[in-house]
């Protein structure tokens, strides 16, 4: 018997409106989000959005590990090994095409959507969560978009939302891969209510018991339960200062070598900086790149960018062989293209932004 990779239900309320439910069903993964769970949780958003009797819609992951820990990039790196089906160039297309469609869609949905972001939360993860209306973080919520020990890049709209973040921040957690708690996220805009994990039941009976039918009634009845005086302690304020000291220079070079070379010995950093240290260097030059390019970018228009720049990496060895270092042999010793950030001609960063399609027959140019 196949499982269903999102669980869909339909919970009522009081004035007898209902509450939409996905539930990604894929906890032995982490809720890694493949195509099929993109494709159906698209259909039934729609179907929710144009069913006048849904007054919200409350997304979560299966388990109690994970919301979602990223996209699925195993399936893609069997596409670009020609080990399983569809060649690389067509697949990819097709995955990021619908995953970029669903998370725009999220950032304009006409209703409350709730995300119960508890647990991992990475990658394709945080293309659900970003453009939610109302994002939870929970005591467990880990957040991060850790592209660049792969070889790919913060993607998912990422292009768009990093580069609005306070002064060098966000391009510091595209560098480092950083490790967010509940706390950072609210600070770094990542989310909006930290409500403890035990209040889950509470907040869902609240919710049914509510006149959704109102107005700002999701956000008051969610408001309640918010505990923002037991999130943790955030790394992310700790170190701001440091981390703007760090970041804040015009050239990726510099800021490569600033972070490199701090001596601070917290965990955190520490942690950081490895991860920047071992990742891939054309990564490095992407976010940089694509942080300036959508500065002032629509999202319409960030989120066909990083359609063109995503297949673009699939075609290129980078993001095969990070995904095989961490995920298929998990030797974690990836022999990337170029063995630093200095060594990375501009006209190899030229190559991977340069345009697959026209803007008539781009995928995404209905946006």
């Amino acid at each position: 018997m196949t499982q269903d990779v999102v669980l869909f239900d339909e919970w009522t309320t009081r004035d007898e409106r209902r509450i939409g439910v996905a539930t990604l069903n894929a906890p032995r993964s982490l809720n890694a989000l493949s195509l099929a769970m993109i494709e159906q949780l698209l259909e039934r958003l729609e179907r929710w959005a144009a069913d006048p009797a849904i007054a919200a819609v409350w997304l979560e992951g299966a388990g109690d590990k994970a919301f979602c820990a990223g996209g699925d990039v195993v399936a893609l790196y069997r596409a670009m090994s020609d080990t399983e089906g569809p060649d690389d160039a067509d697949f990819a297309t097709r995955y990021f095409t619908a995953e970029y469609r669903l998370d725009y869609r999220i950032h304009r949905y006409p209703k409350p959507l709730i995300a119960w972001g508890d647990g991992i939360i990475m990658g394709g993860g945080l293309g659900l969560m970003a453009g939610a209306g109302e994002r939870v973080v929970t005591e467990t919520s880990r957040i991060a978009m850790p592209e660049i020990t792969i070889g790919l890049y913060p993607d998912i709209g990422a292009s768009w939302f990093l580069s609005r973040m306070p002064s060098a921040l966000g391009a510091y957690l595209g560098l480092t891969g950083a490790q967010l708690n509940a706390r950072d996220a609210l600070l770094a805009g990542l989310a909006d209510r930290f409500i403890p994990r035990e209040r889950r039941e509470a907040v869902i009976a609240a919710l049914q018991l509510g006149e959704l039918a109102r107005p700002g009634a999701v956000a008051e009845i969610l408001a309640g339960f918010e505990a923002r005086d037991q999130a943790p302690e955030s790394p992310l304020l700790t170190h701001f200062d440091l981390i703007q000291k760090l970041v804040g220079v015009p050239h990726l070079g510099g800021a490569v070598q600033r972070i490199l070379e701090d001596g601070h010995d917290d965990p955190w950093l520490a942690a950081n900086r490895q991860r920047l240290a071992d990742g891939c260097p054309i990564t490095a030059h992407l976010i940089w790149r694509m942080r300036e390019r959508h500065r002032h970018s629509s999202l319409a228009d960030t989120f066909r960018d990083e359609l063109n720049l995503s297949v673009q990496c699939t075609r290129h060895a980078d993001l095969a062989e990070g995904v095989r270092a961490l995920l298929i042999d998990k030797d974690k010793t990836p022999r990337w293209s170029y063995p630093d950030v200095v060594s990375v001609p501009a006209s190899a960063v030229d190559d991977f932004l340069a345009p697959l399609w026209s803007p008539t027959e781009h995928p995404l140019r209905d946006l």
